[in-house]
């Protein structure tokens, strides 16, 4: 019988309190409590079309300071997670893309499962600072530290759009169908020629 590749994780600072559960072979059951606005439905995009369970409850001083403590916390709370999921990374796909339409925006996704924390981020300026009340900025640092704590290499790129609700939403999809591709099991053999991941 093969092991869950799931994972639960809590991060507590001064700061926030971040608590995740991930299976990356689940059923789409997710449960999101996060009081920020936009993100939450970015993450469950995220995790809908990456084919998880996930369960997150979080929360920070963004009364006192701002959004940007519980979203980058989150980021490294569930790398740090799906680092554990992948366990030795045998038989894996490794790579996986894909591109994202969402009416008029188009997000491109490109992942990489190399062991090698590297994040290219490629948004127009265009789209402006914010969605509603969230400050888009923001969403780069949680791909950031998304990646450095999962440790593989993603390319985010929104191609165009003009309503950056859209563009955002394409982005995470897009982010999300790549990884579902790039965790499959193709095999017992690491995808390396290295021999290491």
């Amino acid at each position: 019988m093969e092991l869950a590749r799931e994972a639960q994780l809590r991060r507590t600072t001064k700061e926030t309190e971040v608590e995740v559960f991930v299976n990356i072979d689940g059923a789409r059951q997710i449960d999101i409590v996060l009081n920020v606005p936009f993100f939450p439905h970015l993450l469950e995009a995220l995790a809908f079309h990456a084919g998880w369970d996930f369960v997150l409850r979080a929360k920070g001083d963004q009364e006192r300071v701002d959004n940007h403590h519980i979203v980058e916390d989150v980021g490294i709370v569930l790398g740090e997670a799906l680092y554990q999921c992948l366990a030795d990374k045998k038989g894996l796909q490794r790579f996986g893309s894909a591109f994202i339409p969402m009416d008029e925006a188009l997000g491109m996704a490109v992942v990489d499962l190399s062991g090698r924390p590297y994040l290219v981020y490629d948004v127009p300026a265009s789209l402006g600072p914010k969605v509603g009340d969230f400050e888009v900025v923001l969403l780069e640092e949680f791909l950031r530290a998304f990646t450095s704590f999962a440790r593989f290499t993603l390319h985010a790129k929104i191609w165009w759009g003009k309503n950056a609700h859209h563009a955002f939403e394409a982005l995470f999809k897009a982010t999300g169908r790549a990884l579902h591709e790039a965790v499959q099991v193709r095999g017992d053999v690491l995808p390396s020629t290295k021999g290491i991941l």
